[in-house]
């Protein structure tokens, strides 16, 4: 009954928010991304309460467990700087396309057709599986502290979020991360110093060192650098760029505050998430081990293990907040990706596309996905794989991507090309399809070793420009190179991530270098925008040129 009564209070209450904001007659343009004018304490709340979810705690304590206390540090801290190195990206990709409502419809403008569905595609995949991974954490930990058991939990979840994010959508999910983000972080700053006491800290740490090994009571240990630190690096940089739930929030944003948003952000994720992520080293110390060997149950057992039920219950809310922001983010980013590219773009065109018509398919897109993360999460696969999957499978886009901002030869068939090559790559070394020993072991090793001066290039041409990021990329290339030739192709998660970023770079300059048309970004402005009220029915669809989709390649002009 407390768990049935937390659940209701929890849920009942976001409900209650969405609808004082509901409206008779929904705005499509609202339901997706709130009109573009989004105040700073609601986005930075609901950009930090996107980021952190409850498969974020969970994977940090994971980390935690695993590799010691250097593995929340590696978490936590390179997670929160790539909310960091958003925004110099995002003040580029708003003054391109102001009021668009996904990355993908501004790839139909710059590009054409195949362009915007391979982002859409990739971004349907991602959300689905961080919807599944949310879904499992809370079925898991009602079925822990409750008589309820795995599927019933992820059930009441599953409804809990469609409940209140059904209606008013994006509206909906960044106003209840305001309320969810504000819990959580007093939850954490209260929840983890009591565990600390309540297990004997410090003795804990004194007595419990023996349960270490060597790598995990090293700070700096190269394992824990190299299978947790730098894949995370990598893959977060392609959730930044390639996450519709991120690039929902940096549209919705007014214009003017998108550097202290992600700057709080930053701030908030790296806070708790490390805080959360040290109850994993606790653990490692105290010699816990989870029930069945999951690490998905070390925090829920924690918690049940040392806490009272005052502060279970608040830990209960915390964790089901956490993973209802996230997931309620993800809805509201495939139903703009349905609304907006499959239908507003593809099926009726931007000028045809009925706004009452985009919603329905809005709200039945929530129920299916939904459904389907529901049936998926069964499968109760590891949060943290699935989380490092997702960012290497994405990565192959992250080039393609910006360089489509700022570069105008960048064009339709290279960027399809270069990403197609870059997961045809990807995927048979991140999962060992082929033997990676001998040469094809080199030529692996190279190509993520150019990966790397790839990641590290483009995370400083945000901030300095494209010099600096030519000297960086080359000089940590050439650096790393003897010392990660002949072995790096040992670290598969790494060395495939890698892999996808070097491949799409080297594909997409190639093809694009010799182009001798430039593109004018000054389309894309009038090519995204409003659906409700018609102010750009009358542009026109790209005319000159056809891609292999069919769409309209964008004009150009020639310098």
């Amino acid at each position: 009954m407390t768990v049935v009564g937390l659940l209701v209070f929890f849920y009942g209450g976001t409900f209650l928010i969405s609808t004082r904001i509901g409206k008779k007659d929904e705005n499509a343009d609202g339901y997706m991304t709130g009109g573009n004018n989004i105040g700073f304490g609601i986005s930075a709340a609901s950009m930090t309460a996107t980021w952190i979810w409850a498969s974020s705690m969970y994977a940090s304590a994971t980390s935690g467990y695993s590799y010691g206390i250097s593995g929340p540090i590696h978490y936590g801290l390179w997670g929160a700087l790539m909310i960091l190195f958003i925004y110099p990206f995002g003040k580029r990709i708003r003054s391109v396309a102001p009021k668009a409502h996904t990355l993908a419809e501004v790839m139909y403008a710059r590009h054409g057709r195949s362009s915007q569905l391979m982002l859409a595609g990739s971004n349907i995949v991602g959300s689905l599986i961080s919807l599944m991974s949310n879904f499992i954490a809370g079925g898991v930990l009602i079925s822990l502290l409750s008589p309820f058991n795995f599927t019933q939990g992820v059930f009441a979840v599953a409804a809990g979020v469609l409940l209140y994010t059904l209606w008013s959508g994006f509206r909906a999910s960044v106003l209840t991360d305001f309320v969810q983000v504000v819990a959580m972080l007093g939850a954490v700053a209260v929840i983890v110093p009591f565990i600390f006491f309540a297990a004997g800290f410090p003795a804990a740490f004194e007595s419990g060192a023996e349960n270490l090994t060597p790598h995990q009571g090293n700070f700096f240990s190269s394992e824990a650098f190299m299978e947790q630190g730098a894949p995370y690096i990598a893959a977060v940089l392609a959730y930044a760029i390639g996450n519709q739930t991120i690039a929902q929030r940096l549209f919705a944003v007014k214009q003017s505050l998108i550097k202290p948003t992600f700057v709080t952000a930053t701030i908030g994720y790296g806070a708790m998430v490390i805080g959360v992520g040290m109850l994993g080293v606790l653990a490692l110390y105290l010699g816990f081990e989870p029930s069945g060997g999951d690490l998905n149950n070390l925090i829920p057992e924690m918690a049940a293990t040392y806490l009272p039920p005052v502060l279970l219950a608040l830990f209960f809310i915390m964790i089901i907040g956490a993973l209802s922001s996230t997931a309620d983010s993800d809805l509201s980013a495939l139903s703009s990706i349905m609304m907006a590219d499959v239908y507003g773009q593809n099926m009726a065109g931007k000028e045809k596309a009925d706004p009452r018509t985009m919603l329905l398919i809005g709200r039945v897109t929530m129920v299916v996905a939904t459904a389907a993360a529901v049936a998926f999460a069964s499968l109760q696969l590891s949060i943290l794989d699935l989380l490092v999957f997702v960012g290497a499978l994405w990565g192959a886009l992250v080039f393609p991507v910006l360089a489509s901002f700022y570069w105008d030869r960048v064009t339709n068939k290279a960027f399809t090309v270069s990403v197609l090559v870059a997961l045809a790559v990807f995927l048979p070394v991140r999962f060992s399809w082929i033997p990676v020993d001998g040469v094809f072991g080199i030529v692996v090793d190279v190509l993520a070793v150019l990966g790397v001066g790839v990641v590290l290039g483009l995370m400083v041409f945000g901030f300095l420009g494209p010099k600096a990021a030519r000297i960086v990329g080359v000089l940590a290339t050439v650096a790393c190179a003897p010392f990660a030739i002949g072995s790096l192709h040992e670290y598969a998660t790494l060395c495939g991530s890698l892999v996808a970023y070097s491949v799409s770079t080297a594909i997409c300059w190639a093809m694009s270098m010799g182009r001798g048309e430039r593109f004018d970004f000054a389309v894309i402005a009038q090519r995204t925008g409003d659906f409700d009220d018609g102010v750009d029915a009358a542009v026109p669809e790209p005319a000159a040129g056809t891609d292999d989709a069919g769409a309209s390649e964008p004009v150009t002009h020639t310098k």
